[in-house]
């Protein structure tokens, strides 16, 4: 199995930036992919930021240009850069991590989330 721990989280000023950390630990060489999710609150789940296998990266248009997915295998820890905070950003972001079982099914494995305020 695989565990995940967001840190990083905290209340900042719109316009500045925070460094999300998400440590991962288990059953990892059949990791996939990684991603960050956030969920504002009163809304829904949505994803932000995925990272592959082969360090390719896909953002949601609203953070495009603002926020940055990395991983560093050799620390097993995945980052998400954020910079030009908005109030908008608000909310618990949570990091994701996909593995196939032994029959091909996908397995997402979820951290327990890390919030993040950013005042107007």
């Amino acid at each position: 199995q695989v565990q995940l721990v967001e840190s990083g989280g905290g209340l900042v000023q719109a316009g500045g930036s925070l460094r999300l950390s998400c440590t991962y630990s288990g059953a990892i060489l059949g990791i996939l992919s990684m991603a960050w999710y956030r969920q504002a609150p009163g809304g829904q789940r949505e994803l932000v930021a995925t990272i592959t296998s082969g360090g390719r990266t896909n953002y949601v248009d609203s953070v495009k240009g603002r926020f940055t997915i990395s991983k560093d295998n050799a620390k097993n820890t995945m980052y998400l850069q954020m910079n030009s905070l908005k109030p908008e950003d608000t909310a618990d972001y949570y990091c994701e991590a996909d593995r196939r079982n032994g029959y091909g099914a996908l397995i997402n494995f979820w951290g327990q989330g890390t919030q993040v305020t950013v005042s107007s």
